[in-house]
C-alpha cells in the first residue's frame, strides 16, 4: 500500500472519470455502464418547479421549507441548527477554519477530501489519534468500507465533524445525537447519494448553533439554489419513497454481493449504496469490466479492492453478470 494521506501530486482519486475511460476503451459516453460512484441509479423523480425557482434570488421561505423538511426527516433536535450547502463538499472545504488546532485525526482509509481541506489549510493530518489532536473527521458510515463508528469511539475533546453522508441507508445507525451533548460536534448530509441527484449539489451541515452561525458566514448568501431548494424540500418529506428506496437498495447489494461471489471476488465491506470487494487483482478485474463498458472504482493505495456501485436497470445488470462470466 502507498501513503493513505497523501496522494502524487495529480487530481485526487475520486469516482467517475468516463471520458477517460472512453478515451481509452471507446464507446460513447451514454453507452458506459458507471458502476464507480456510490449514487443511487434510481433518483428521485423530480418535482414539477415553480418558475421562479429559476428566475428569482432563493428567498427565505423557499429556505425555511427545505429546513423543516430536514429537520422531520433527520429528527433534527430544536437546539441544533442546520445549514444548506452546495453540497457536503462545500461544507467539508471550510471544516478547517471552524477549530484553532495544528493536528487532526482522520482515520484511513477514507473520502480523500477531508484530509486534502484540513492540509490545504496548514494542519498537520494523521491516521492515528495519539498523540492527542486537536479535532477528528469520522465518515460514517465509511467510504470505501463502510464502517459504522460506535459512539464510546468517539473523542472526548476537540472539533468532531462526522460525515454522514452514506448514513440515509442505515438511519438507525446515525450519532447525530451526538452533537446535542457536544457543541464542537458537526454532522454532515449530502442529499446527492441516497436520492441519486448528485448534480444538484445540496448537502447539509448540522451543530450547535454558534457553529453554524460561523460556518453560514463562511459560505455566504443564496449558497443554494431555488431548484435545490424546492426539490430538497419535497423529496425530503416523500418518506414512503425512502422506505421503498432503504428496501430497493438492500436487495440490490445482496445481489450484487452474490454476483461478484459467483466470480471469486467475496464482499469485504461498503454500504446499500456500494460494495467493497476482495479480488486477486484489481486492476485486471477493472480492465476485463472496462473492456465491456462498464466502470469501476479501484484504489491506490489497495491493488485488491475493488468498489462497486449498483446497475439501475434490468440491462445493466445483465451486461455486468455477463461481463463477470
Amino acid at each position: 500500500m502507498t501513503d493513505l494521506l497523501r496522494s502524487d501530486d495529480g487530481p485526487r482519486d475520486h469516482g467517475g472519470g468516463i471520458d477517460a475511460a472512453v478515451a481509452r476503451w471507446g464507446g460513447t459516453r451514454a453507452g458506459w455502464l458507471d458502476l464507480s460512484t456510490g449514487i443511487n441509479p434510481c433518483p428521485y423523480p423530480l418535482p414539477a418547479l415553480p418558475p421562479d425557482a429559476w428566475t428569482a434570488l432563493p428567498d427565505a421561505a423557499a429556505t425555511e421549507a427545505l429546513l423543516a423538511a430536514a429537520r422531520a426527516f433527520w429528527s433534527v433536535p430544536d437546539r441544533l441548527d442546520i445549514l444548506p450547502t452546495a453540497g457536503a463538499s462545500a461544507a467539508i472545504a471550510r471544516m478547517p477554519a471552524l477549530a484553532s488546532g495544528k493536528r487532526v485525526y482522520i482515520p484511513q482509509p477514507t473520502y480523500n477530501e477531508h484530509a486534502a481541506a484540513f492540509r490545504a489549510a496548514g494542519w498537520e493530518v494523521s491516521a492515528s489519534p495519539e498523540p492527542a489532536c486537536d479535532a477528528t473527521v469520522l465518515v460514517h458510515p465509511n467510504n470505501p468500507d463502510g464502517r459504522c463508528w460506535q459512539e464510546r469511539e468517539l473523542p472526548s475533546a476537540g472539533l468532531l465533524v462526522l460525515d454522514e453522508s452514506f448514513s440515509d441507508v442505515c438511519p438507525e445507525q446515525s450519532l447525530l445525537p451526538v452533537a446535542q451533548s457536544r457543541p464542537e460536534t458537526l454532522v454532515l448530509k449530502s442529499f446527492g447519494k441516497f436520492w441519486g441527484l448528485a448534480g444538484l449539489r445540496l448537502g447539509f451541515a448540522i451543530g450547535a448553533p454558534e457553529r453554524i452561525d460561523a460556518l453560514r458566514d463562511m459560505i455566504g448568501p443564496w449558497a443554494v439554489s431555488g431548484p435545490a431548494l424546492a426539490i430538497g424540500a419535497t423529496a425530503l418529506t416523500d418518506t414512503t419513497w425512502a422506505t421503498r428506496t432503504r428496501q430497493r437498495l438492500s436487495e440490490d447489494a445482496a445481489r450484487l454481493d452474490r454476483m461478484l461471489a459467483r466470480a471469486g471476488a467475496p464482499v469485504v465491506g461498503g454500504t446499500d449504496l456500494f460494495r467493497l470487494y476482495d479480488t486477486a487483482d484489481a486492476r485486471a478485474l477493472q480492465d476485463r469490466l472496462a473492456e465491456a463498458h462498464i466502470w469501476t472504482r479501484r484504489f491506490p493505495y489497495s491493488d485488491r479492492w475493488l468498489r462497486l456501485g449498483l446497475p439501475g436497470s434490468d440491462d445493466g445488470w445483465q451486461r455486468l453478470d455477463a461481463a463477470l462470466r
